[in-house]
C-alpha cells in the first residue's frame, strides 16, 4: 500500500485518484500517523479484495466483464455420491497412487 503525507496528497490528488482507479489503496499520513485511506469503492463488477486488485494492477488477472449470474449457479446440479461408494477408500487409494 502506498503512503502519502497530507501535503503530497494536496499537491498530487489527481495522480493519487488515478492510482486508486487502477485498484491501489493509499494511506494518508499526518506527521507519520495514519489518518485516512483512499481506496476503490468496489461498486462495479470488478474485484474488491486487495489480493485480486493487486493481481489486476500487475496484469496477471483481468476483472470480470460482467457480474456473474448467481441464479444460473443455483440451477446447476450438485454432484451426488455413487451408491455403495466408499469415500474413505477412494481417498486412501488416491493417496497411495500419488506416492
Amino acid at each position: 500500500m502506498k503512503k502519502a503525507n497530507i501535503s503530497y496528497t494536496r499537491n498530487h490528488l489527481s495522480e493519487l485518484i488515478d492510482r486508486v482507479r487502477e485498484g491501489e489503496s493509499i494511506l494518508i499520513l499526518d506527521r507519520k500517523q495514519p489518518v485516512a485511506r483512499l481506496e476503490p469503492l468496489g461498486t462495479g463488477p470488478g474485484p474488491t479484495d486487495s489480493r485480486s486488485l493487486d493481481l489486476v494492477r500487475r496484469g496477471l488477472a483481468s476483472p470480470p466483464r460482467r457480474k456473474p449470474d448467481l441464479k444460473a449457479l443455483d440451477r446447476l446440479a450438485l454432484p451426488r455420491p455413487r451408491k455403495g461408494g466408499d469415500i474413505l477408500a477412494a481417498l486412501l487409494a488416491d493417496r497411495e497412487g500419488s506416492r
